[in-house]
């Protein structure tokens, strides 16, 4: 991959950035997305730190994008000012190339170079530790009601400050103010069409899985059209030989494995089809 440029957004680069956002998100968490939505909030509120926000460009192109906020964790009277920062938004066809680690390690020193004690969010468990990110649990810092869980993390930025961060975190109030359907039928009129999929179980697919199409078969080699690109699999070894066999239009699942056969996992049902 040639030089990657990390640099603060532009007005020039909002609607790009918009829209990679929206492919980056689309049908990860359920049909559609409303990150994208997110991001045009975001840059409205008073909580946006631009001064730590950043882009990624890549021959020309923005493809990857990091919002910060104010953030705060409250102990009963006390409360403490830390940042968080979402959606990390990654162009998909360029996912696992290191765009999202080169945003993150940037924007970490520069919050850590602002001063702030430390960075809580809500994200992938299988990722950001990776990072240095920390379980919330281990400093006595919960989400608003008060709950733990494993995509609760953090990452001390000063060890002296942060020990003393105890209580229950209170991000912007617009992550709360995202899921109006007109608002967000508005915004997806301004870009291209993109299918929803909605699949039985869920999926979350920041990582190794993702959702494509199988555009073609050559015996036992499958090609899963995952956006403009046409990736050659196999069945994974954990594939149900009960199953059917995928055919030509079949949404599945599968492990992009870049520079490799890939691997798809099952079939799944566009429920929004049936």
């Amino acid at each position: 991959m040639n030089k990657l440029i990390i640099r603060r957004e532009t007005p020039a680069d909002f609607k790009a950035v918009e829209h990679l956002t929206m492919r980056a998100f689309w049908n990860i968490h359920g049909p559609g997305c409303n990150e994208h939505l997110l991001v045009r909030k975001i840059r409205q509120s008073q909580d946006y730190l631009p001064n730590l926000s950043r882009v990624a460009e890549l021959n020309g192109k923005v493809v990857g994008a990091i919002y910060y906020t104010k953030a705060k964790v409250v102990e009963d009277k006390t409360e403490h000012d830390v940042v968080t920062f979402g959606p990390l938004a990654v162009e998909p066809t360029l996912q696992n190339s290191g765009v999202g680690k080169d945003l993150l390690e940037e924007t970490i020193q520069l919050a850590k170079e602002a001063g702030y004690s430390g960075i809580v969010i809500t994200g992938e468990p299988t990722y950001y530790p990776k990072r240095g990110f920390m379980t919330c649990d281990r400093f006595g810092i919960t989400d608003a009601e008060g709950k733990n869980y494993d995509a609760l993390m953090c990452l001390p930025l000063n060890k002296e400050l942060f020990n003393s961060v105890h209580g229950r975190l209170f991000e912007s109030p617009i992550f709360q103010e995202c899921d109006n359907d007109e608002e967000i039928e508005q915004l997806e009129a301004e870009y291209p069409t993109y299918r929803k999929v909605k699949i039985k179980d869920g999926f979350l697919m920041l990582l190794d899985k993702r959702l494509g199409v199988i555009e073609a078969a050559d015996g036992d080699v499958y090609y899963v059209k995952f956006w403009e690109l046409s990736i050659p699999a196999k069945l994974s070894k954990d594939y149900n030989n009960d199953s059917a066999r995928p055919n030509v239009g079949d949404d599945v699942m599968f492990i992009w494995n870049n520079g490799d056969k890939s691997e798809i996992i099952s079939v799944c049902k566009n429920m929004l089809e049936e």
